[in-house]
């Protein structure tokens, strides 16, 4: 149990050493690309929080490190931000009384959300046929002959995406 707290206690001193001799430099990089101090702090927060989730050890090369993490957390950030963009375009398009209550708009964008992170863990063969089929409406003929497969693996390929967009209704 000694070893456990003693691991423990080191990864709190490593996180804890990172935002203090980090966390500005970390806060001004993700304003400077981001133009808007609120999301940098944001982002901020979100790159030493997924860092006190996980097991880190030793840091050799703190920027680098907290670079890779933040950028990974940005690139999300990113997609998330479009993805929003697009529905709020898309709403824009509708008759007035067809456009959902702020409630509505805000369980759509999160059920977007979901399913967007969960086809990002498709591989991209799989993601490509699922979308060419549920948002293009193509036929699986049509859609194993622009990615050049065959049409039984169009067909397992929409199995594993359904059997995926299952595991979110569970």
């Amino acid at each position: 149990m000694s070893e456990a707290l003693s691991a423990h206690d080191t990864h709190l001193r490593t996180v804890e050493s990172l935002y203090s001799g980090h966390h500005s430099w970390l806060y001004a990089r993700l304003r400077r690309k981001l133009g808007n101090a609120m999301d940098a702090a944001d982002l901020a927060h979100d790159t030493f929080t997924r860092i006190l989730a996980s097991n880190v050890g030793v840091v050799e090369e703190p920027r680098a490190y907290l670079s890779c993490i933040a950028g990974g957390i940005l690139a999300t950030w990113c997609q998330r931000k479009a993805l929003e963009r697009s529905y709020l375009a898309a709403l824009e398009h509708l008759p007035e009384p067809e456009v959902p209550s702020p409630e509505l708009r805000y369980l759509v964008l999160e059920t977007l959300h979901e399913i967007d992170a969960m086809l990002d863990t498709l591989p991209p063969l799989v993601k490509r046929a699922f979308l060419l089929s549920q948002i293009s409406g193509m036929k699986y003929e049509d859609i194993a002959r622009q990615i050049d497969v065959s049409l039984i693996t169009v067909k397992r390929y929409m199995k594993q995406a359904f059997l995926q967009c299952l595991t979110l209704v569970e």
